[in-house]
């Protein structure tokens, strides 16, 4: 990482931290990396995520080019979703992201105790 401060002005920096911030499209990238998935095998590969939400977030990731949709016909039509060599790169980071996540995140949810919750209740307008 660069001590330049242009790198926090960067827009091509704040776009690559917005693909990795929402919250689903790591965790659709990371469930593609074995290879393509249908929106069903999708779901059930990572647990807790709506049709509306995964359908929103493949489209998202498709729109910035990350992943590719193939439509095969049939009856009933299917659709497979997979990375594209530009999603595959964003395997490493979010690995490292993770394993970063796995070693200090007691760390970090220690440090919301200590300050008891002042953050959650701040923004519900409680403090």
């Amino acid at each position: 990482m660069t001590t330049d401060l242009g790198f926090l002005a960067d827009c091509r920096t704040r776009l690559a931290f917005d693909l990795v911030s929402h919250t689903w499209n790591p965790v659709v990238v990371w469930a593609l990396k074995d290879g393509p998935g249908r929106p069903g095998e999708l779901r059930a590969r990572i647990g807790g995520i709506s049709p509306k939400v995964l359908t929103e977030t493949l489209r998202r990731l498709e729109f910035n080019g990350l992943v590719a949709r193939r439509a095969y016909g049939g009856s009933p039509p299917r659709v497979e979703y997979e990375l594209t060599a530009l999603g595959r790169t964003l395997i490493a980071p979010i690995e490292a992201f993770g394993v970063w996540a796995h070693d200090h995140g007691d760390k970090v949810m220690d440090a919301q105790e200590r300050h008891g919750g002042a953050m959650g209740r701040a923004r519900a307008g409680g403090a």
